[in-house]
């Protein structure tokens, strides 16, 4: 038995039947694994890396959870991507995402069991796909005209992303910090002027959103405390060159007079450009670098706050919400652009001392103060609202709202069987199958409430047969509700990328025929 080898030693290949086995299977465990954390009452899980330190995450995030862990199987690799371009995308429904592809991988695999071939599903869940979304745009709202309605939206889109997470006791006073600070945003969609300083203490009640900026630095000894109108000039510059420094420099001298001479001359270039630094009429000088005492002792005798070692995004943002721009060179005074406020002052924070900036410039600006018993939650606290502030950011571009709680599903999966209902072929199958898939978040979101799942999505599926419904799931009651009355709402623009992405993955997987994995590379011995 003579086989011709192919590939290298210890390459292996999959075929046909294997391959697609393997692909499916892994992507249903990826699917499983993170189908637990959907919904309002979906559970956190706990990652705790094995490398030094034994870091531990608590998080109910998708992406976050995927992204920590290391997979073998090539195709829960293609999942842990789309949820990962959906977290950068549109912020949430990053487990909604793999949920979804999982369970068309699972109709997909019974599909193929009765000998429809892969192409054919494909062309069905492309089908399938078109039709939900326009079943969507069909329905959705959108109250971008009236400044009040659009905000009550906003609000409800904020409250239903926080309800899943950790946040979900407190969504009313976190939905309206992110509500708040998403609308001074003005449109943009970048959060970067919104900065959130995480502080351990108190409760997550305490958290609030500050209207201007806190830099988490404390102010220098025998500095002014307190600069009303202050003029910044925010820098990135060495301050720290006023002593010679032993170990980078060599210098002959004959005596130790000379080396005071040099220490002598540095210290006079010192001067000169705190003197040029001054002469720029400034009251406040931020830098994001070393300022030795030298320098700070001159500030503070000409009453400058100098605020040292600002970390860089720090920088960045107190450039932008000043409206000052970041120098480093002082030659010429009248290029640079300070910034202004009009209040500078040190407030506490829990048991830290803070350097808060207000009446800035920029309005579009703000500080989230977040507090909580310990780290983990805070991170976790940071995450939701990360995820809110994205989803927030979202809608206020592409202000189209639909109800929340397992409707869109529902209106989704009646237009697509309804499709299947009229096309010919075996085409029909897939589109079928779509449909059921498109069930299993409102099933998942019931189970993980602990519901009886079969029975409430019947009971959805019926009150949808009427005419324009607004039933979903209310998983406080546990029964069927109406989602407008209950103020749930998603942004239409998640649900999108919900259902294109986890189509493209699932037809991705349902591609594959064979899988070959290559040798791993050898290390020569050296001995």
């Amino acid at each position: 038995m003579a086989v011709e080898k192919l590939f290298k030693d210890e390459a292996t290949e999959e075929k046909g039947e294997r391959a697609r086995m393997a692909s499916f299977v892994g992507a249903m465990a990826i699917a499983d694994l993170v189908k637990t954390t959907l919904g309002p009452k979906g559970m956190d899980k706990i990652l705790q890396s094995t490398g030094r330190g034994h870091s531990v995450t608590v998080t109910n995030d998708g992406a976050t959870i995927l992204k920590s862990l290391h997979i073998d199987n090539p195709a829960a690799k293609v999942l842990i991507d789309i949820s990962k371009v959906q977290d950068d995308e549109v912020g949430d429904g990053t487990t909604s995402v793999v949920v979804l592809a999982g369970e068309l991988l699972r109709e997909a695999e019974k599909l193929v069991a009765s000998k429809i071939h892969p192409m054919t599903i494909i062309s069905g869940f492309r089908m399938a796909a078109d039709c939900a979304r326009n079943a969507l745009l069909a329905r959705v709202m959108d109250n971008k005209k009236d400044a009040e309605k659009f905000r009550s939206d906003l609000m409800r889109i904020a409250k239903t992303t926080l309800s899943s997470k950790i946040l979900s006791q407190d969504k009313e006073h976190f939905a309206k910090l992110a509500v708040d600070a998403v609308m001074r945003l003005k449109g943009s969609t970048n959060l970067e002027s919104i900065q959130i300083i995480k502080k351990a203490g108190g409760s997550l009640k305490d958290s609030f959103l500050d209207e201007g900026f806190i830099l988490d630095k404390k102010i220098g000894l025998g500095q002014p405390k307190r600069i009303e109108n202050a003029k910044i000039l925010v820098a990135n510059t060495a301050m720290d060159t006023d002593k010679v420094k032993i170990y980078g420099a060599r210098v002959r001298v004959d005596s130790m007079a000379k080396v005071a001479q040099i220490e002598g001359a540095e210290k006079e270039k010192m001067r000169e450009k705190v003197q040029k630094i001054i002469g720029h009429g400034i009251n406040c000088f931020v830098n994001r670098q070393l300022i030795y005492n030298f320098p700070e002792e001159l500030f503070a005798d000409s009453g400058i706050l100098a605020i040292e070692h600002a970390d860089f995004e720090g920088i960045e943002r107190l450039a932008l919400v000043t409206g000052g721009e970041i120098a480093s060179t002082f030659d010429n005074p009248e290029s640079v652009k300070l910034g202004h406020c009009k209040l500078i002052e040190e407030i506490m924070i829990g048991e830290d001392k803070l350097i808060h900036f207000s009446g800035v410039q920029m309005g579009q600006a703000c500080t989230i103060v977040l507090r909580g018993a310990s780290f983990h939650v805070l991170d976790e606290a940071e995450r939701s609202l990360h995820d809110a502030l994205c989803v927030l950011s979202q809608t206020v571009n592409d202000s189209r709202v639909l109800l929340g709680g397992g409707w869109p599903e529902m209106v989704m999966a009646k237009a697509v069987d309804e499709l299947a209902r009229k096309t010919p072929g075996k085409k029909s199958h897939a589109i079928e199958a779509f449909s059921r898939a498109l069930l299993a978040i409102p099933t998942t979101i019931a189970d993980n409430a602990g519901l009886d799942s079969a029975e409430l999505i019947a009971r959805l599926r019926a009150e949808h047969h009427k005419q324009e419904s607004n039933a979903g799931i209310d998983v406080i009651t546990g029964s069927v509700g109406d989602m407008a009355e209950l103020g749930i709402s998603e942004a239409f623009k998640v649900k999108q990328g919900v259902l294109l992405s986890a189509t493209e993955a699932a037809e991705m997987i349902l591609r594959v025929d064979e899988i070959i994995t290559c040798a791993p590379r050898r290390r020569e011995d050296r001995m």
